[in-house]
């Protein structure tokens, strides 16, 4: 399985248009945006239709600049599932996530955050493999120390800890755009805006 995962687009078109034909391209299963869609939900204008016109399915969860309920309305518009507190299975491959972050203007707090990814993990308990899908990064990871201003999720940390999936692709801190870490046995990506192409 192939997948084309980014994060914090923030409603920008010309970004999102370029991430699309990257997803054709490199002829991917999946799109996976780990939030951050819009900025401080602006406008929710061409985010998920550029991927669609190019046949793509693709999985979301929100960020800390937009709600849930945004997130919903994107995904039943154009056919996308929300991670935030769900699972999708893909083959033998299970996604499951949470949305928000502990910071920004939709937080959530910790206790939050680790029940929505326990949640949605029993939708995805079985499968051979095992992705996590959030916007914040973990507390106590190498991401973490890109920002002072911008910390890790304990909640996050606590559930690569109980849960141990196979991946996490998280976003949030632009300045560890691309950083891949280790905890456990879980890789860690920060995939952000540049977007990252994995295999599975």
């Amino acid at each position: 399985m192939k997948i084309l995962a980014a994060g914090c687009i923030h409603s920008n078109s010309t970004l999102i248009e370029s991430l699309a034909e990257q997803a054709e391209r490199e002829n991917v299963d999946l799109v996976v945006l780990c939030g951050d869609l819009t900025l401080g939900e602006r406008s929710t204008d061409n985010i998920i239709g550029p991927f669609v016109k190019k046949g793509k399915k693709v999985a979301l969860v929100p960020g800390n600049h937009e709600t849930v309920a945004t997130a919903d309305f994107l995904a039943k518009k154009y056919g996308a599932t929300n991670l935030h507190g769900y699972g999708l299975k893909h083959g033998d491959v299970g996604l499951f996530g949470c949305g928000g972050a502990n910071i920004g203007m939709f937080q959530l707090s910790e206790d939050e955050i680790f029940y929505h990814l326990y949640k949605s993990h029993k939708y995805v308990k079985d499968a051979r493999k095992r992705i996590m899908v959030t916007h914040v990064h973990p507390a106590e990871s190498l991401m973490e120390q890109f920002s002072d201003f911008v910390k890790g999720s304990t909640g996050v940390t606590r559930a690569i800890e109980m849960l141990k999936p196979d991946l996490l692709l998280c976003s949030h801190v632009h300045e560890a755009s691309g950083l891949e870490e280790t905890i456990g046995v879980t890789r860690i990506v920060n995939v952000s805006k540049v977007g990252k192409v994995i295999e599975v």
